[in-house]
């Protein structure tokens, strides 16, 4: 059995249970991104499989082997924290083999180790550099390279970007990912930035309150939801939801304040079948449209629906909007030309085959 493994994990710190029951596992060689909101068992999770905390109950197995009790250090993983963790009086070339001498690998290999990783992170010209010396960018590089010189069966990284700037992490991601590939070892990245799980991830696992919501590719679980936290928590700006209800009419409609959306014949065959009369309809910012009649690929539906407009940001290919749908507020993200004047009230178009409907009592995907 290759990769990690977790069996019915639980945690507890004292009488209170942060990981309820936990199973998960990750194949070898797969980049997988833990994504949830602060305090949702993430950092928790990473820390157990890296041995930094303690299972209450169940087992972790990488590799095959059970390490439910073995020290960090037997388990060969490496690990990159949300803070560099450098050494300030050492320069770059001492940080980054620092582990390797403690272990008192013979200097020759040593050498080549962290020159391989310099390389492998552009760092070579700022080896006899000390931290100081260094951007954010080039400190996280840093502690990577201190990870990779020790060629370890998998690497963990605890929201590793946080710390720098937006142009830095999009950066650094894209470093991430090359890096995955370059190393063709298994990595678990933990992260509350829904951008960076969606951007990386070979799977993302989406938690809430010490419990996995969700499993799949990014476009799984951005096309497909699980429930509504998912469908919430996935997707920038986020996903609208309004309470409505089925009616019949000429067909299947979805009825609520201020909209009436017919619903596709597939999800009107759903939802018949789920016998729910109140819903919650999800309506994505990005499936909005200016007009009714803009051109659509064939199998595209767009329904009108009028749009009380408060704020028209334009951000380049489009304009967001925070707007109303009869009493309730939400988002649309239209795309417009480069000479379109900020929109205004009126008549929208929504794409209703990219309409989401979840049972409004459990919140699961109809």
């Amino acid at each position: 059995m290759s990769g990690i493994v977790l069996k019915n994990v639980v945690k507890r710190f004292g009488d209170e249970t942060v990981i309820p029951e936990l199973s998960l596992s990750i194949a070898e060689g797969e980049f997988v991104v833990i994504v949830g909101p602060s305090g949702c068992g993430k950092s928790t999770t990473l820390r157990m499989i890296a041995g930094l905390e303690d299972v209450s109950s169940g087992s972790i197995h990488i590799a095959g082997r059970d390490v439910t009790w073995l020290q960090p250090k037997a388990r060969d993983i490496a690990m990159v924290f949300q803070s560099y963790a450098l050494y300030p009086h050492m320069n770059v070339a001492a940080n980054m083999s620092f582990s390797l001498r403690l272990s008192r690998t013979p200097k020759a290999e040593i050498r080549e180790r962290v020159r391989k990783a310099a390389e492998m992170l552009e760092l070579t010209e700022f080896l006899e550099r000390k931290p100081r010396d260094l951007s954010g960018g080039q400190r996280q590089r840093v502690a990577m390279g201190r990870s990779i010189v020790r060629d370890a069966y998998c690497f963990l990284f605890d929201e590793p970007l946080s710390n720098l700037d937006a142009k830095l992490r999009a950066s650094m991601r894209t470093e991430l990912s090359i890096l995955h590939k370059k190393l063709d070892r298994t990595m678990i990245y933990v992260t509350h930035d829904q951008i960076e799980a969606m951007t990386m991830a070979d799977r993302i696992v989406i938690m809430e309150k010490g419990r996995i919501q969700q499993i799949g590719t990014p476009r799984e679980v951005y096309n497909t939801p699980d429930n509504v936290f998912v469908a919430g928590f996935i997707g920038s700006p986020s996903m609208n939801f309004l309470d409505a209800e089925l009616v019949e009419e000429e067909m299947l409609t979805v009825r609520g304040d201020g909209f009436a959306f017919p619903l596709a014949p597939e999800l009107a065959a759903r939802a018949k079948a789920s016998r729910s009369s109140r819903v919650v309809v999800g309506l994505r910012p990005e499936h909005f449209a200016a007009t009714t009649t803009t051109g659509r690929a064939a199998d595209s539906t767009l329904a009108p629906v009028h749009l009380e407009v408060d704020v028209a940001e334009y951000i380049g290919s489009s304009q967001f909007l925070a707007a109303r749908i009869g009493s309730k507020q939400i988002a649309a993200a239209v795309e417009v030309g480069p000479d379109t004047l900020p929109m205004t009230s009126g008549e929208y178009g929504f794409d209703t085959n990219r309409l989401y409907l979840f049972d409004s009592d459990t919140g699961e995907s109809i």
